[in-house]
């Protein structure tokens, strides 16, 4: 099951969406906006999988939301103008619907989000002593190498695990790169490239390698 939020001041419009959503299996729709200012305050405490994304708002537009918003789940743009397509795709816009459109082209779109989770974040497990520990890829921040066990920084807590790095990164999927002889980061998480230090989720600070730090600059900007 996706969950999904409508960002879109129209009420035409957003009944439309609501009853595209209402009759697509496994999306949930957990809220519905006519402003971002609204809808980032739910973010800051609940998850979701889509944002349905109008551009043209009121105080802040759909754009300007997507310039700031750091770590966003993915996009769907909903719009009557096509201006915005192609900076559009710098963000992490899965498609662009131009208003009016079908229930089936609506289908298309979501569609390639499912396609994301289905390929991109199959669950995996932690071998933890006796333990398997099942855990989401996309909830992976970190993984860090501690002697003969690797510590998995992931968004709810950390897991010790004892796979090496070589096998963490053979079965991780391509938001991963590691960036140090003893670092596995999950790009998505990435904040700023600072000399030699990386900056992530929670003002966490990690060291770039010499020899891993071209091949990670090249794969951060891509």
């Amino acid at each position: 099951m996706l969950t999904c939020i409508i960002i879109e001041d129209q009420p035409p419009a957003q009944r439309i969406l609501q009853k595209y959503i209402a009759e697509t299996p496994d999306l949930l729709l957990k809220n519905k906006y006519t402003d971002v200012l609204q809808a980032k305050i739910f973010l800051e405490t609940e998850h979701v999988d889509i944002i349905f994304l109008d551009i043209h708002l009121p105080k802040i537009s759909g754009m300007s939301f997507l310039r700031t918003y750091e770590n966003c789940p993915a996009v769907i743009l909903t719009t009557a103008y096509s201006d915005y397509a192609l900076e559009s795709y710098e963000y992490n816009v899965k498609d662009y619907l131009l208003k009016p459109f079908s229930y089936e082209r609506f289908l298309q779109a979501v569609s390639k989000v499912y396609s994301t989770f289905e390929n991109d974040n199959e669950p995996l497990f932690i071998k933890s002593g006796y333990d398997l520990i099942k855990i989401k890829q996309q909830d992976i921040i970190y993984i860090k190498s501690d002697g003969d066990y690797t510590e998995v920084y992931a968004l709810d807590k950390m897991h010790l695990s004892s796979d090496s790095l070589k096998q963490w990164l053979d079965k991780l999927n391509e938001d991963f790169c590691q960036i140090h002889k003893s670092f596995i980061v999950n790009i998505n998480y990435s904040q700023k490239i600072s000399g030699n230090k990386l900056f992530i989720l929670n003002d966490t600070i990690l060291p770039i390698g010499r020899a891993y730090k071209k091949y990670f600059v090249k794969k951060y900007i891509e």
